[in-house]
């Protein structure tokens, strides 16, 4: 019960992705063809968003639900890791025509395939679990 809160955002979240057309398969391929503006407004506005999410988590201005500060450990960078990373990401939303978190609104929503999608991520996030500290990071 106690978990209801996230609940109701989610609920509320996934409404506000359908409604923006965040979803659609439609918007998703008018930005693979930078035909449209619409996403990339989106995707901006998300990471403007957490720019400042991150300023004031490492400024240590926010802390978590129970009080504890919010650490954010240096990760490591690397130009080809970042550009493997994007590549893989970008082919698997083009093909799938679904990032991971629209993935569950449209199960919402009854497109029933997206389920081939999650079961593929799923067995992916599995797979890089059973397998990352056999590979180099």
């Amino acid at each position: 019960m106690k978990y209801i809160k996230f609940f109701l955002v989610g609920i509320l979240f996934g409404i506000v992705m359908s409604k923006a057309e965040i979803i659609s398969w439609y918007r998703i391929y008018e930005m693979f063809k930078f035909q449209s503006f619409h996403m990339y407004g989106i995707i901006g506005s998300a990471v403007f968003l957490g720019m400042i999410s991150m300023f004031f988590f490492k400024k240590k201005l926010v802390k978590t639900f129970q009080g504890e500060e919010i650490v954010v450990e240096p990760k490591k960078s690397g130009i080809y890791r970042n550009l493997l990373g994007g590549v893989l990401f970008g082919l698997g939303w083009a093909l799938a025509g679904a990032c991971p978190g629209p993935m569950f609104v449209l199960v919402g929503k009854g497109v029933v395939s997206i389920l081939v999608v999650i079961f593929g991520a799923t067995l992916g996030a599995f797979l890089y679990g059973f397998s990352k500290d056999k590979i180099p990071h």
